[in-house]
């Protein structure tokens, strides 16, 4: 798994660490931003790191759901400013979410995408800041789905999960929704192909059930209750089961990236 020319000990040889804000920051040309995820926190960082670099530096932050807005609204120069957001865990899964302040330049996003991209990562570029940026929104509407089919007693915790598994998520590791569709339309001797195709046959089956679909959840009360019971029936909620189980779906990450890669 390891990228680049360097053996590994040569690659930690290049790792410095400092008590020193000052002496951390010295030559660097890119700031990557890691404290945990607290708006106070983030912004008081920025507002130290802004001072002690140059113009030309750029600030990013690895938030995974904060707006840039608020991240950066400290920031005297926030034209240098992006969010960088890698996905959980990022030695093995590659992409990372560009996310731009309302003032991003254009040189800088070119600038987080060719460096993320030199370091082996998958970058994707947001056009506009947006709640949840993107991977959380198509997560969290999986995730709202997921839930109401347990909570209104359709399905099992345990098949829910087997449905993307065993199904969405096989080819979903390799293609995403969209080509999924341009895809799915069968071969025939239409004159429309591939997504037109789809959408001619197969729009107004969506409309429908996206029609039926139920509010937010609460995911709290009795629904919350019932779905940790089940989980934890499969997995049990002890440190020792979640770590075992969090190695093993670090196995299989790493499995996954080799045969991608």
């Amino acid at each position: 798994m390891l990228r680049g020319n360097l053996n590994a000990a040569e690659q930690l040889s290049l790792l410095s660490s400092h008590d020193d804000l000052q002496q951390a920051l010295e030559g660097a040309f890119f700031v990557q931003e890691c404290v945990f995820e607290d708006l106070e926190a983030k912004q008081t960082v920025f507002q130290e790191v802004e001072n002690l670099v140059t113009e030309n530096v750029i600030l990013s932050s690895s938030t995974s759901c904060l707006m840039p807005s608020n991240v950066f609204s400290r920031v005297q120069n926030q034209t240098r400013c992006i969010i960088s957001h890698p996905v959980n865990p990022p030695y093995y899964v590659r992409l990372v979410e560009l996310v731009p302040h309302p003032k991003t330049l254009d040189t800088v996003m070119d600038a987080a995408y060719s460096l993320m991209t030199d370091v082996g990562q998958a970058p994707v570029r947001l056009r506009k800041e947006i709640d949840g940026f993107a991977l959380n929104r198509v997560q969290y509407a999986i995730i709202a789905e997921s839930w109401r089919l347990v909570q209104d007693g359709v399905i099992s915790v345990e098949d829910i999960d087997l449905v993307m598994s065993e199904g969405l998520g096989m080819r979903y590791a390799f293609i995403g929704p969209i080509e999924t569709m341009h895809l799915n339309a069968p071969e025939g001797k239409l004159r429309l192909k591939g997504i037109e195709d789809y959408l001619q046959r197969y729009s107004e089956g969506i409309k429908r059930v996206l029609n039926t679909f139920g509010p937010v959840p609460e995911f709290s009360g009795e629904a919350a209750a019932r779905i940790t019971k089940e989980i934890c029936e499969l997995i049990p909620g002890d440190q020792e089961h979640l770590t075992a189980r969090r190695e093993r779906r670090d196995q299989l990450l790493m499995g996954l990236a080799k045969l991608k890669k």
